[in-house]
């Protein structure tokens, strides 16, 4: 049986690509069960169940497991899963930095192990794997909490796993340009299934922009960021915003006030979006997983995707050390886009 784990509507997109290139033919391979572990925010779970009907659609298996609650949620949702684990032959995952999916490896040895993009996380995975470096993601500091020192014997043995074997098989299918330690199979993720799919999209005659978490997640300080967007918007000639799914309510009330776009929170992961249009003509983002995605799923239309740089000043002075290098390796990195210099401010105050 190949068992799949998603905790996020991208790494369901990226299983059902997966699928689709293990099936051959276009056809998506019918023995997938994929275990959708959701996160709290509501935009996550509305993605996540609209790609589960997708899922359904395509004939794979799917159970909804919350796994995040109370305090008794993860053991019962633990309980519920490992009977089911241990009897996976295949076991396909797209977070190897979930403390839960860490844990579930921890119980069973797979003969087959495959990791599906969770977009530019996937470079920052490859690369500790390549370093042998404790699994972190790239945007935390740290990294010594209690919990942190708690979970290191189980983040271990869970690395372990990621290592080939003569007993095990190890496989990385991406769309990120990364070289895998040796060992470990790359299989390129075209997006085949999302353009037999969806589109070609219609093209409008503005821009579209695309938003970020990095003021979410501690990276990038917020003023700075509002006045790029507003920036980018006046000299492309943006009109809308397509949110990420985690980006706060807030913030986005600020962004609109202040640069009169309309704000458009997706459905559906914006690879799935854009094919199936209408999209602008060019799509500007920030450093993020879709100046890798879009132009792999728009090959063939004449969308042009641009990427703005963040500059070192945008930074908040409690980001990681490797932010600002993780965040210019993205860009650098990304094929077939525009490359925007940062736009800068004559001052910029920090937030606290």
């Amino acid at each position: 049986m190949n068992l799949a784990f998603v905790e996020s509507p991208v790494q369901l997109l990226n299983v059902l690509e997966w699928a689709c290139t293990e099936g051959g033919g276009g056809r998506v391979l019918a023995d997938v069960t994929v275990v959708v572990l959701p996160p709290v925010d509501p935009m996550s779970r509305g993605q996540l169940r609209r790609m589960a009907e997708l899922a359904r659609d395509e004939g794979v298996t799917v159970r909804w497991q919350e796994a995040r609650g109370d305090s008794g949620t993860p053991l019962k949702s633990l309980r519920a899963l490992t009977r089911l684990v241990r009897n996976a032959d295949h076991i396909v995952i797209g977070d190897p930095f979930s403390r839960y999916v860490q844990l579930l490896l921890s119980l069973v040895r797979p003969r087959r192990l495959t990791v599906v993009d969770d977009g530019t996380a996937t470079m920052e995975f490859v690369a500790q794997l390549t370093r042998g470096e404790r699994l972190t993601r790239w945007h935390r500091r740290g990294g010594s909490s209690p919990r942190d020192l708690a979970l290191a014997p189980v983040t271990a043995i869970a690395r372990r796993r990621f290592t080939p074997s003569a007993a095990r098989e190890v496989e990385l299918f991406t769309a990120m340009p990364v070289i895998p330690p040796p060992g470990i199979t790359l299989i390129p993720n075209t997006f085949s299934w999302t353009r037999a799919r969806f589109g070609p999209p219609l093209l409008t005659k503005g821009a579209d922009l695309v938003g970020t978490s990095l003021v979410e997640t501690g990276v990038v300080d917020r003023a700075p960021y509002l006045e790029a967007v507003a920036e980018l918007a006046r000299t492309h000639g943006a009109t809308r915003y397509f949110a990420h799914r985690r980006e706060s309510t807030e913030k986005l009330h600020a962004l609109e006030a202040a640069t009169g776009l309309e704000i458009v929170r997706p459905d559906l992961p914006l690879e799935l979006i854009a094919r199936r249009g209408p999209i602008g003509r060019t799509v500007l983002s920030f450093p993020s997983t879709v100046v890798h995605t879009l132009p792999l799923a728009l090959v063939g239309t004449d969308v042009k995707v641009a990427v703005c740089d963040i500059a070192p000043e945008w930074l908040r002075e409690t980001a990681s050390p490797r932010a600002q290098g993780f965040l210019a390796g993205v860009t650098e990195t990304a094929r077939d886009v525009q490359r925007l210099a940062p736009w800068r401010a004559t001052a910029v105050t920090r937030e606290a």
